[in-house]
């Protein structure tokens, strides 16, 4: 069984040091007999940041089929939040990669670290469907109120337009002069007839 063992400290000026996790996780695969084929080591770095050197490593070589285990000392050490925690045990188990946390003793090749994945699961699906009916619930009081959802639509005086266009200002000038982008005004010159009106965009 190929291991691979990942540690991360956010810094090092307060006593932290990475080769506590790693000393235990050593341990840990010795006593199981396992062949560590990597160790991956992030220092100095937050578990809030979305992308981290040796954690981007580890993916690559996970989908390089390059272990078969990935070993850590604790959730919070690998990942920045239970969502990230679940996308990244989906992959290990489309890959076949299983994932071990130490302290907490989950192991997601036994009944019980499966029956913990798929809690975790649940409740991540839980909570989207939450946040999509949240979203829902707010549009469908927002039109019950009136309110016209979305961009609003800008309406453009032709005669304006038609006057700058004349007065030779080019598309830009006039988008500024009107406060618009220059691809809008281009648009509605192109809708606008030779005599003023006004013309939606």
């Amino acid at each position: 069984m190929r291991v691979a063992i990942y540690a991360r400290v956010s810094t090092t000026d307060k006593g932290q040091d990475p080769e506590m996790q790693l000393r235990e996780l050593r341990e840990f695969c010795q006593r199981r007999g396992w062949e560590i084929a990597a160790e991956y080591t992030d220092v100095g770095i937050s578990g809030a940041k979305d992308r981290r050197p040796e954690l981007d490593r580890l993916m690559q070589d996970a989908r390089r089929r390059r272990f078969d285990v990935l070993a850590v000392w604790r959730f919070d050490r690998f990942a920045r939040s239970v969502s990230h925690l679940l996308r990244a045990l989906e992959e290990f188990n489309a890959l076949g990669v299983q994932f071990i946390s130490l302290t907490e003793n989950i192991d997601t090749s036994t009944p019980t670290g499966r029956m913990i994945f798929t809690v975790l699961g649940a409740v991540a699906e839980l909570e989207r469907c939450l946040t999509a009916e949240r979203v829902k619930a707010g549009l469908r009081n927002a039109r019950a109120k009136g309110r016209t959802l979305g961009r609003p639509r800008k309406v453009l005086e032709s005669g304006q337009i038609a006057m700058l266009r004349n007065a030779g200002h080019s598309t830009r000038s006039i988008a500024k002069t009107l406060g618009l982008s220059a691809s809008v005004v281009q648009r509605a010159c192109t809708k606008i007839p030779a005599e003023s009106g006004s013309v939606s965009a």
